[in-house]
């Protein structure tokens, strides 16, 4: 079994791979962190764990994590793995990391977009960023420290791997319009605009002029493409829950006809349990996914426009957090990527 800590546990992230790594066949949950719950059992702050047999909550000590653990899943907030993980890795841990503290591989960018200088540079380049299904596979066998992607670049990184590698998208012209569910802002998130009574019967934009995630998507797909790309990204918040649904718009370099990009996306993900893509003419919905570690995408082209539009729909805490970093666990540790993971969602 492989022994595995959760720091930062009481959070939405946290408390979505609590629920999963339970019922993993592969797993032990030795160590549970939270920093302000420390000392009491986890069911008293998330009581959707109730029954569950789980080692009560602790403070933060690497040298325990070090005797207790062999991979530890750090999902706490931005700034948080980049002070701390250092120490994991050199008591010889496996580190996790669900921040965007590891996404990016330039110090430069990363200051620029988070407005702070990286406190472990040195790690940038040795971070293996874990989407599995873009990620060499050859490579988590030798990776002691993993940045799960974030739950946007998630979405439109799937969305557009196959057009950008085969070369018919403009990289400089890709327009990306995305919704999430409120859970992307995180539990401890305490503001007015995330009140129910500003929520409900309410849609708007955020991040309209820049938002954080851009620069993970444009490496993404820059990789994809072997070439720089800039999207035009824009989140929006719906008052629900959970969900992704991201929508690209894709100039093309050359005329395609629907069928020939459905057939192209059905062969680049043929292999890939974890992503569907639906028969041409039906788009995927967000309560599809619920619950799952799935994206599905569907997909057309605008002959008037010579556009392609992909639409792909994920579950923000599982395929978007914590089911995708059970997913890099998995392969870590020579698993088959499907291995404690739902492929099938909730309904209703």
């Amino acid at each position: 079994m492989i022994r595995i800590g959760v720091v930062g546990a009481t959070g939405y992230t946290g408390g979505e791979l609590v629920r999963l790594l339970s019922v993993h066949p592969r797993v032990q949950i030795t160590a549970l962190v939270s920093r302000s719950e420390a000392g009491k059992p986890i069911a008293t702050v998330l009581p959707h764990l109730q029954g569950l047999s789980l080692p009560t909550l602790s403070g933060y000590d690497p040298d325990a994590l070090a005797a207790q653990c062999e991979v530890v899943f750090l999902a706490g907030e931005t700034g948080f793995a980049m002070e701390h993980a250092p120490q994991l890795l050199t008591r010889g841990l496996k580190v996790i990391d669900l921040s965007a503290d590891f996404r990016l591989k330039s110090p430069t960018v990363f200051a620029e977009w988070y407005g702070k200088p990286h406190r472990a540079p040195e790690l940038l380049q040795e971070a293996l960023y874990g989407l599995p299904e873009l990620t060499p596979a050859d490579a988590y066998g030798k990776a002691r420290l993993i940045a799960t992607p974030g739950c946007y670049p998630t979405a439109a990184g799937l969305a557009l791997a196959p057009l950008m590698q085969a070369g018919l998208a403009d990289p400089q012209r890709i327009i990306i319009d995305a919704k999430s569910g409120v859970s992307g802002a995180g539990r401890s998130r305490i503001s007015v605009e995330y009140l129910f009574s500003e929520l409900n019967e309410n849609f708007k934009a955020y991040g309209v002029e820049r938002h954080r995630h851009t620069p993970e998507i444009e490496q993404t797909l820059s990789q994809q493409c072997g070439q720089s790309v800039r999207v035009r990204f824009t989140p929006h918040l719906v008052p629900m829950t959970r969900g992704i649904l991201c929508t690209a718009y894709v100039p093309l370099t050359q005329p395609i006809r629907a069928e020939h990009l459905h057939a192209l996306y059905a062969d680049y993900y043929a292999r890939q349990p974890f992503v569907i893509v639906r028969p041409l003419g039906e788009y995927p919905a967000t309560r599809e996914v619920y619950g799952s570690n799935r994206c599905d995408i569907g997909l057309t082209v605008d002959t008037r426009t010579q556009t392609a539009v992909i639409i792909s729909v994920i579950d923000n805490l599982v395929k978007g957090a914590a089911g995708q970093a059970i997913q890099n666990m998995n392969l870590m540790f020579g698993l088959d990527a499907t291995t404690g993971l739902p492929v099938a969602g909730v309904l209703p």
